[in-house]
């Protein structure tokens, strides 16, 4: 597995992700066979939130990988907080609260990278500053970053906040590309030139925050997987078509595709599955040509002005 650099080099970690989110659903014996799946894959890179199922997620993850120092030096470590119960919270009581129970359940003294998980207008920059210095000085949190942010949002959080924001976590795939498709649709009136996003693609890149891509197998709002779904027969048929001439599995195809865009994205992907979770990682490596990402992009549906 390829090793990246995330932001600027404050972190090295795979290319591909596993994102933990519904490692709770499984049992011990899979949780552990799914976790060292990855290992074995070369993926270093794990990702967590303290709002998954409760916190399980990142205790059945900790129980799964077997946690003591020498698992804990060769991995890295990111989860998420902000999420509260019918709202959201950034407060600096809710962020310290929120690292104290995400490093007793992942069984670490550390994490590598927080999150803040989706925006509250509510924040006072400051707070979080307060919070997130209190974290760092006492080596709870070694990197900082976003999930689900806009520019002027991130411009507002570092005015006050004295550390590199390295990740900006955001939904990407084959069928979802609002963040390339305004991009494409620059001075024109179609559908594709709506930016929901404030060129959040472009301002990430132009201040070296790592995008990483949630949900990179999906379509919609978590409404399922596009690979294999008749809705997308044309990407499908794509799909197949670049799998067969890299030798690879579809599934890797959709990842790579992800892979290919020189903002260097870093997938995170939530497969439980030990053997698809292998065939996703035969991307790491694979570089499809400036025409087969075209190709997949317009069979997704998307068009060019």
């Amino acid at each position: 597995m390829k090793q990246i650099t995330i932001g600027k080099g404050e972190v090295t970690g795979s290319e591909i992700a596993l994102g933990c989110m519904r490692i709770d659903a499984l049992a011990p014996k899979e949780a552990a066979a799914l976790v060292h799946a990855a290992l074995d894959a070369g993926v270093t890179y794990f990702d967590h939130a303290d709002v998954y199922a409760g916190g399980k997620s990142e205790e059945v993850f900790a129980q799964a990988i077997g946690m003591n120092a020498s698992v804990r030096e060769k991995i890295i470590l990111q989860s998420k907080c902000g999420i509260g119960k019918g709202q959201y919270d950034f407060s600096k009581q809710h962020i310290l609260e929120a690292v104290q129970g995400t490093l007793k359940r992942l069984q670490t003294d550390y994490l590598d990278v927080l999150l803040l998980h989706r925006p509250d207008t509510l924040m006072e920059p400051r707070e979080v500053a307060e919070a997130f210095e209190l974290l760092h000085r006492t080596g709870q949190v070694r990197s900082f970053g976003v999930s689900n942010f806009n520019p002027l949002q991130i411009e507002l959080l570092r005015r006050a906040v004295p550390y590199r924001l390295i990740v900006n976590q955001l939904q990407l795939s084959l069928t979802e590309t609002g963040m390339i498709d305004s991009g494409f649709n620059v001075n024109t009136h179609f559908d594709g030139s709506v930016d929901h996003d404030g060129s959040i693609l472009e301002y990430c890149r132009l201040n070296e925050i790592t995008i990483q891509a949630w949900s990179p197998l999906l379509h919609g709002w978590f409404q399922g997987p596009f690979l294999g779904s008749e809705k997308f027969s044309e990407l499908n048929a794509a799909v197949d078509v670049v799998a067969k001439a890299h030798g690879i599995p579809p599934v890797a195809v959709a990842i790579a595709w992800i892979l290919r865009h020189p903002a260097r994205i870093q997938p995170i992907v939530g497969s439980m599955n030990p053997a698809r979770l292998r065939d996703i990682c035969k991307a790491s490596g694979v570089e499809l040509t400036h025409k087969e990402w075209y190709d997949l992009y317009l069979a997704g549906g998307k068009k060019l002005p």
